[in-house]
């Protein structure tokens, strides 16, 4: 079965609302800890039986986004880590919108919160898996021999030339976005 539903400007700014207490709470938690957090809770919820598919389709979305905020190489922009941490801090939080406790449709908003920001950061991704393909090929053909100086060089040139066009891209869908 398939349930389509539209989100009005209305719907959305309940959700920029909770995003931006979730913000709040970003700034003055430690990131360590918001990060052992949802780790936890992602545990949890696939421990869970019988999950229903629309949260476990977007599980492995959750998994890429920490990948991206841990990734100490690819060094994503602090505005794109505290929208992260804020999403991290709405997902992990039991008693939002949706108790997650309700079975079936309690992470109906959680995985709202996540659709929502996973397109919003959609050049961020982009530029996040560009950046994993060119340093997976660059250790590909160049493997132990590479001098460590020169890939810190190719791969630090190639990050920023993502981050510049992940900005260019993200400016240019600005008006659109529920931040």
């Amino acid at each position: 079965m398939k349930l389509t539903f539209e989100l009005t400007d209305r719907d959305l700014d309940y959700f920029r609302k909770a995003l931006r207490q979730a913000r709040r709470a970003v700034r003055d938690a430690e990131e360590s800890e918001i990060i052992d957090a949802i780790r936890e809770i992602m545990a949890t919820i696939r421990e869970k039986e019988p999950l229903p598919d629309f949260v476990a389709l977007k599980l492995p979305e959750l998994d890429r986004m920490i990948d991206m905020l841990l990734d100490e190489e690819w060094q994503l922009p602090p505005r794109e880590r505290e929208r992260l941490l804020a999403t991290f801090v709405y997902f992990g939080d039991p008693e939002d919108l949706l108790a997650d406790d309700i079975p079936v449709i309690g992470y109906l908003d959680d995985v709202i919160i996540l659709e929502v920001v996973a397109r919003e950061l959609k050049h961020v991704r982009e530029a996040y898996d560009d950046y994993c393909r060119f340093r997976d090929e660059y250790d590909g053909k160049h493997g132990e021999t590479s001098d460590p100086v020169m890939r810190r060089d190719r791969l630090d040139r190639r990050r920023q030339q993502l981050h510049q066009r992940m900005q260019r891209r993200s400016q240019r869908d600005k008006r659109k976005s529920l931040w």
